[in-house]
Order: C-alpha cells, then structure tokens, then sequence
C-alpha cells in the first residue's frame, strides 16, 4: 500500500516539516503525491529562520523585489546560493544548505582596522565583479596590523557550532606575510580567556599545519580564526581577531573583504 494515497498532501507535509531539508528533497523522490507534499510551502517555510522576515527587511528592495514571486522552497535554496545585502549593505546574510542555519559576513567597512582611515597603510577600493560588498580594504604597508570584528550572538542560530573565517586576497606584491605568523582569535565579549591560532597567510614551503587559507567557490580565500557554541542568548556578542604586532616585518597586499560567521560544520557555498 503506498502511504501517500492513505494519507492527504496537508498530513504528509506536517509529517516532512519535522525532517530536514535534506530530508524534504529526499521524500520528493518517493512518488508524485510525496513530491506534492515535499515542495510545499508549508514544509519550507519551517525551514526559513524564525525571524526570516525581520532579517531581510533592511535589504534594498532592488534585491528583495525579486523574490516574491519565489516558492518558499526556492525561497530557501536561492539564500542557500545567493548571499543577500542587509543593513546599509555592511553585512550580508545567507542560509547553509543541510539545515537552514543563519550565515552572516561582516564586510570590511563594518570591522575595526588599526590605521583603516590612513590612505598611506590602507586604501578601499571597490571590485563590483569580486565582492559583494560595495568595498573591500587593501592594505598598503604597516608594521602593526590588526582586524576586529563582531557580531551579536542573538542574530545567530541557537543550539549551534559556529566558526568565524578571515576571507581575504593576496595581491602579486604582497610581503611579510609569509615571513611572520599571525594570530587568529574568537572569544565571547567579557570571557576571560581566549583560544589563540598562529598561521600564515602565504604558506611556506614544507609547512603543513593546520589551519591554512582555503580557496572559496566565490574566488576568495579564507582561513578559520576559531569556533564557539552559542546556547545562551545573553553571552552578548563575539569578537574575531587578526592580530601581529611585530614592529620589525613590515606587511602589505592582503585585501581584506570581511569576516564570516557560519555553522562549522558545513563548507561554504
């Protein structure tokens, strides 16, 4: 007896809307009344973030214009592959594909950057065919260097392992970077000890230990800083860090985009 013929669309999909994303796409394969079922949008609107809404209304409209029309399961994969403008277009947000997780990126404009205002060690510039963001920093030439961004925890999703990433490029001149470690750092605001990573930026030769820059499907690169759980709604906010301080190395050519927050453990998209 196929169960799908027994049960009406509205049962099969309250069934599936306890499931998974992945799971939903899976029971669309079983048969035409299950694919009905699967689709809807009463399953996929259980998979967008509780306060879907609430995040994309400080997107331009330019960009949300076009998604009405959109089922909510298209809705749900186009986030997935889209990342979306928010708040003045200084972070963007998306969704992770297997579950639904909220992703964020805080763009170089939203982080704090020692000397950023000084044209002589850094310049913005903008790359419309590079980045999402309307403009990334390029630094120039310091000695000091030092990157900081945050994010308020209550905007993540509960109950999850986040990882905060450095996405960044090298230019052809680029120096110092493969001559120094830097150090990577995430911790909660007030926490009273924090995890420290030491790698480099440009890998040398013979050096294989983990973390190293990865290349993204956006043509970025990126590096993991550090990880954290979040449970707790009142911890405040996170700090991820980029940090050398060696006043006698000299550093230049890294273009900083920003800094990703998302679910460690899934790639990014």
């Amino acid at each position: 007896m196929d169960i799908s013929e027994v049960f009406p669309e509205e049962c099969l999909a309250h069934i599936i809307s306890y499931t998974s994303p992945r799971d939903a796409c899976r029971s669309a394969l079983v048969s035409r009344n299950f694919q009905l079922a699967a689709d809807s949008d009463a399953v996929w609107k259980g998979f967008l973030p509780p306060n879907y809404d609430e995040v994309i209304s400080s997107a331009p409209a330019s960009s949300t214009s076009k998604l009405a029309d959109l089922s909510k399961k298209e809705l749900y994969f186009h986030h997935c592959n889209n990342p979306i403008l928010i708040n003045d277009g200084i972070m963007s947000f998306a969704l992770e594909k297997h579950g639904g997780k909220k992703c964020y990126m805080i763009g170089a404009r939203s982080l704090y950057i020692v000397w950023g205002d000084v044209p002589s060690y850094w310049t913005w510039k903008s790359l419309p065919d590079e980045s999402r963001f309307g403009e990334v920093a390029e630094l120039r030439y310091v000695w000091w260097l030092e990157v900081v961004g945050r994010i308020d925890v209550k905007i993540l999703s509960p109950k999850t392992t986040y990882a905060a990433y450095l996405v960044f490029k090298l230019t052809d001149s680029t120096s110092g970077f493969d001559e120094k470690l830097v150090e990577l750092s995430v911790h909660f605001e007030g926490s009273a000890g924090e995890e420290k990573l030491h790698v480099f930026l440009v890998v040398p030769p013979g050096h294989d230990m983990p973390p190293q820059p990865r290349e993204r499907s956006d043509g970025w690169m990126e590096i993991e800083m550090g990880e954290f759980f979040y449970d707790n709604e009142d911890a405040g906010g996170v700090v991820a860090a980029l940090r050398e301080f060696d006043n006698y190395t000299s550093k230049n050519g890294l273009i900083v985009e920003g800094i990703e927050f998302r679910p460690k453990e899934f790639p990014t998209k």
